[in-house]
C-alpha cells in the first residue's frame, strides 16, 4: 500500500511526523516488522521492567504498550468507518484520559502484550480486505479531513514514534 498523497491528510507537523516513511516502504511489511520488534522487545524485558517509567509522571513500559493498543484500536475503527463511507465526523480522543481510565498499570504486562498481538492481527486482516475504492475514501476524524489510507499509515507512524521513544528514553536507562 503506497503512502497517501498530500491532499489525503492535513498539513500539520503531527501528520508529517506520523507519515514520514520512504516511498518504497510497504504498509503491511512495516506493520508486520513493527509487531515483531514490539513483541520481541516486551518478551525479553528483564523481570519487573515492564513497570519502569523513565521519569516521574511518565507512563511505564506496560502503560505505553497499552496506549499503543488503545490508539491502534481507535485508528483502526476510524479506517473502517471511512472505508465504509461514514459521513458522520469521528471524534478525537484524549490519550491521557484514556490512559487514566485504562487500568493498564494494574494488569500483567504479558496480558497487555496479548491484547497488542490480537489487535495487530485484527488490523492487518481488516486492512488486507480493502479495495482501492475503500482505501481512497475521505472523511472527517478529529476535526480533520483525512483518507482511510492516511489513517492506516498513521497506525504505523504512531508505533514508529513510540518505538523511538522506547529505545531512547526507556531502554537506554534499563540497560
Amino acid at each position: 500500500m503506497h503512502l497517501p498523497a498530500s491532499y489525503e491528510y492535513p498539513n500539520a507537523p503531527y501528520f508529517a511526523e506520523y507519515l514520514s516513511f520512504e516511498k518504497e516502504e510497504n504498509l503491511f511489511e512495516v506493520l508486520k516488522n513493527q509487531s515483531k520488534e514490539i513483541i520481541d522487545l516486551y518478551d525479553n524485558l528483564p523481570k519487573g521492567q515492564a513497570e519502569f517509567a523513565y521519569a516521574a509522571g511518565k507512563w511505564s513500559l506496560k502503560g505505553l504498550l497499552g496506549h499503543m493498543v488503545d490508539t491502534e484500536r481507535i485508528f483502526s475503527y476510524r479506517v473502517l468507518a471511512l472505508s465504509r463511507g461514514e459521513k458522520t465526523a469521528l471524534p478525537g480522543f484524549d490519550e491521557n484520559e484514556y490512559q487514566a481510565a485504562s487500568e493498564y498499570e494494574t494488569q500483567e504486562g504479558m496480558d497487555i502484550l496479548a491484547q497488542y498481538k490480537a489487535t495487530r492481527v485484527a488490523t492487518l486482516v481488516l486492512l488486507n480486505s480493502f479495495s482501492s475504492k475503500q482505501w481512497n475514501q475521505m472523511g472527517q476524524a478529529n476535526g480533520k479531513s483525512i483518507s482511510a489510507r492516511a489513517l492506516a499509515w498513521m497506525i504505523a507512524g504512531h508505533e514508529k514514534h513510540h518505538l523511538r521513544i522506547i529505545k531512547e528514553r526507556y531502554l537506554s536507562q534499563i540497560s
